[in-house]
């Protein structure tokens, strides 16, 4: 059931939606976009291994662990196609199990490593789907030092040791998950059963479980997202505890809809929750989940899906940051947002806000209302705090069970938690973001900045900064050739370099945070505006910051590359020189990257204006048709780029156009040719190719109709006569011989082509005139000559099926016989040509008739039934 004000809601949100494609989304495009061959990625992969789904960084130890199916690898996080060390954990005892119940033994009876956890500095802990029965177990590590670099290997084994992994890790690798460990604890968000059907947040101990309770209020079929731990700070004056945070989406409960409603939630619990004594036994007692908005007011977009989360903790902040991106699946439109959200204003809304409850309404389904009766003492689902400590109640085993029964029947808030500036950090369309990691930079400006990158379903990876209340895309990476979908997403913590690392279902690539080496000038690494870049005038070179200790550098997030020393030529990579003949054509390259200057051409510090079609502007260079004297010169490309509203220009490219002049030949002793001699030579050499042509035309031609060669003679005869008039023309000098035959003068060529042009169009309106050509011309004709108008080619009977008119005795025969008498159809036809008897004229009138018409056919026909006359 939905109503008719849900309904017009949805209507005016499509309506939004739709004004905002027509009117144009202000998305921000990609700075620069690097191609694969230009940038160092490094990859790691191994043939018949898929699934490359869980990474754990140690950046102490330089150590990046891959869980793939089936698979455990140890890899150089410095260079991850160096391969430490790898372990098998296959499923091959539980595989026909699996498959006697009806899954795939190709596919999903196998084992999945889901999850991924360091216990302690020599233990990893593992889980696996185990071809449907999840088992858990431990990778003993061993860290080996070789000589003579001193490099520490890691290597491990793995315990054969196994325990049940339910709730811990799920039975279907296509289910969702997620999984943290916290002090030796693990906290996991999946399913309980094989079939999928029972979803819960526990947390495993040596000593007991305390999970979820399974009943809609809880969760309601959840699609887990992300998990993490957030300290609390020391010396709190409030006393509070540890928390644990689980993001996912689950089915609305408290909003009416026509379809199942995908819901963003944050949910918490609390480290030190030992479930109650009586009331939730072995339940969480400190389980609260509220509604994550991300939600642009400026086009009235809502984006109802969280895809990942990741948290921006202390020492980096003051306070921690929740990052997430999100789609929307209520309209489709493909677009993707990402939102940040402060976790005070989480806490707020867990501590201090409204609770909502079901409520029966009469005739229809059980909503959610906000609840507005007394709230239990101590607060339902608050930790134990130095508050609850004054009422002395130190743990959750001794809170009232009004308390308990209250978060029972009411673990939904009521107030969404909304980001931070009420709106969204980034909106994009066309592009589905997967997975996000946040990285903070101190600037040389002495601000510190957030940067993030984002990853998508097309395997790129796009790096974005908020400065100054605008969100840039600085650049953009294809991660994966065959755009995959990125599954994890990584970076490291050291101080001096940044990496960040991408799996998807075939590999792992390895990728740096910034590419500030690949900018050649000081105004192309200002333009950038990357925290991380700097240009160092030392080293003439832009320089990873992070890197570097002296901070005696240029940079600007501002883009203000006046202050760049290289103000002469600012931003020229090199200069070209070409060297051409006259008449031909050019193309000047101007190769640059970014993608949101635009292009501007000076030839001899004049801007060059685009007259086609003598210039063709192209994506990334110039072309230039018909290059005459007038054309050298110097080209410059330059590059304009609108910055906080300035315009900053730079030269990326000179080229020297010159025209290349042909040598005269040396005199000889020989008698030159003349002028005239030349040209009837040329005529000659012409004539004779066209014959050539002439006699092949001719005998392709010779089967179906002898009117191309009357119009091949006549062009023959054209030719003789367009010979004897060279022939006739006056001799010149020996010096404008020798000029003439030097220079690249077409006007002889062009006077012949234009005649045979033209003599082209007369025997074509002749033969279009006598009615040679196809019916098409002739409809052309009986709109010329509405009087005199040719009867259109009619079907012949039995027999003209099998021969043509002029074989059918209406015309004399090409031997020069006497016309063959056609076979009797019982057809009536006209006098002149009466069931096949030809009535014959005198000789004169049929030699006037061929010399008028040589290919005219002086018989029509009609057949009995003819409408026409």
């Amino acid at each position: 059931m939905f109503s008719c004000g849900r309904v017009f809601e949805m209507a005016v949100h499509l309506l939004c939606v739709l004004l905002y494609f027509v009117l144009g989304a202000e998305a921000p495009e990609p700075r620069i976009t690097w191609q694969e061959t230009e940038i160092n990625l490094i990859s790691f992969q191994v043939q018949g291994v898929f699934n490359y789904s869980m990474l754990l960084l140690s950046d102490q130890k330089d150590v990046l662990y891959i869980g793939a199916r089936e698979v455990i690898f140890a890899v150089n996080s410095l260079n991850i196609s160096e391969k430490q060390n790898e372990v098998y954990w296959n499923a091959s005892e539980q595989s026909k199990e699996c498959v006697r119940k009806g899954k795939s033994e190709q596919n999903e009876c196998l084992n999945y490593i889901r999850v991924l956890q360091q216990l302690n500095e020599h233990t990893l802990y593992v889980c696996g789907t185990n071809a449907f029965q999840p088992n858990c177990t431990f990778l003993v590590l061993n860290d080996i030092t070789c000589h003579p670099n001193m490099q520490v290997l890691s290597t491990f084994t793995l315990k054969e040791k196994y325990e049940d992994g339910k709730g811990r890790c799920p039975f279907d690798p296509a289910q969702s998950y997620t999984s943290v460990l916290v002090d030796g604890e693990l906290y996991s968000g999946t399913s309980l059963n094989f079939l999928g059907s029972e979803p819960i947040i526990c947390r495993h101990t040596q000593q007991s479980q305390i999970r979820t309770e399974y009943a809609v209020p809880w969760l309601n079929e959840p699609i887990f997202v992300h998990s993490d731990v957030i300290r609390a700070p020391q010396n709190n004056p409030d006393g509070e505890d540890d928390k644990v945070y689980f993001f996912f989406n689950e089915v609305s409960v408290e909003y009416e809809f026509f379809n199942k409603l995908l819901i963003p939630r944050i949910a918490r619990v609390c480290k030190g929750d030992q479930g109650g004594l009586r009331t939730l036994q072995k339940r969480w007692t400190t389980f609260l989940k509220a509604k994550l908005i991300c939600h642009s007011p400026d086009n009235n977009l809502i984006f109802n899906v969280v895809n990942d989360v990741f948290i921006l903790k202390p020492p980096q902040v003051k306070e921690p940051v929740i990052y997430g991106v999100f789609t929307s699946h209520l309209n489709n439109v493909g677009m993707s947002a990402v939102c940040a959200y402060s976790v005070s204003a989480v806490e707020d809304i867990f501590a201090k806000g409204k609770y909502m409850q079901s409520a029966t309404v009469e005739q229809a389904h059980t909503k959610w209302v906000q609840y507005n009766g007394e709230v239990p003492k101590p607060r339902p689902g608050a930790c134990i705090n130095n508050e609850a400590r004054a009422m002395h109640y130190n743990s959750s085993l001794n809170m009232p069970d009004k308390t308990l029964q209250f978060i029972k029947d009411h673990p939904l808030m009521d107030d969404p938690v909304i980001p931070i500036g009420k709106k969204p950090r980034l909106v994009v369309h066309n592009v589905t973001y997967t997975q996000i990691v946040v990285d903070q930079v101190k600037a040389l400006d002495g601000n510190t900045y957030d940067v993030m990158f984002i990853s998508t379903d097309k395997g790129m990876l796009q790096k974005a900064v908020s400065h100054d209340n605008e969100m840039r895309i600085i650049e953009e990476i294809l991660l994966f050739p065959d755009h995959q979908s990125v599954q994890t997403l990584l970076i490291s913590d050291k101080q001096n370099k940044r990496y960040i690392y991408a799996s998807s279902n075939t590999g792992v690539v390895q990728s740096a945070a910034a590419f500030c080496e690949k900018f050649s000038s000081c105004a192309e690494c200002v333009l950038t505006r990357d925290p991380y870049c700097a240009w160092n005038p030392h080293k003439n070179s832009c320089v990873d910051i992070l890197q570097e200790t002296d901070r005696s550098f240029i940079q600007s997030l501002h883009g203000d590359s006046f202050q760049c020393p290289d103000t002469t030529d600012k931003g020229i990579w090199e200069s070209m020189t070409y060297s051409v003949k006259e008449g031909s054509s050019v193309e000047l390259k101007c190769s640059y990257k970014s993608n949101l200057a635009s292009v501007v051409w000076t030839f001899n510090n004049e801007n060059l204006k685009m007259k086609p079609p003598k210039y063709h502007l192209l994506h990334n260079a110039l072309f230039i048709f018909s290059v005459s004297e007038s054309d050298a010169g110097i080209y410059q490309c330059w590059t304009e780029e609108s910055v906080m509203d300035k315009v900053f220009s730079q030269l990326v490219i000179k080229h020297v156009l010159e025209l290349k002049k042909t040598p005269l030949p040396l005199p000889s002793t020989a008698h030159p040719p003349t002028h005239r001699e030349g040209l009837i030579e040329t005529t000659r050499l012409y004539t004779i190719a066209k014959e050539k042509t002439t006699k092949t035309s001719t005998t392709q031609a010779a089967t179906t109709s002898t009117g191309v060669t009357h119009l091949n003679n006549k062009v023959t005869t054209h030719m003789v006569s367009l010979t004897e008039v060279f022939e006739s023309s006056p001799d010149v000098g020996m010096g404008k011989a020798l000029y003439l035959s030097n220079t690249n003068d077409c006007s002889p060529l062009i006077i012949l082509v234009i005649v045979f042009f033209l003599l082209f169009i007369s025997l074509l309106i002749y033969n279009c005139y006598k009615g040679f050509l196809p019916a098409k011309c002739l409809k052309y004709r009986d709109n010329v000559r509405p009087g005199k108008k040719t009867p259109l080619n009619v079907k012949d009977c039995e027999q003209g099926v099998k021969e043509t008119l002029v074989e059918k005795g209406c015309t004399e025969n090409q031997s020069g016989g006497l016309p063959k008498a056609p076979h009797d159809t019982g057809y009536e036809t006209e006098p002149d040509c009466r069931n096949g008897t030809i009535t014959h004229k005198d000789d004169d009138t049929i030699e006037e008739t061929e010399k008028d018409q040589p290919f005219d056919v002086n018989c029509e026909i009609k057949y009995a039934d003819s409408d026409g006359d």
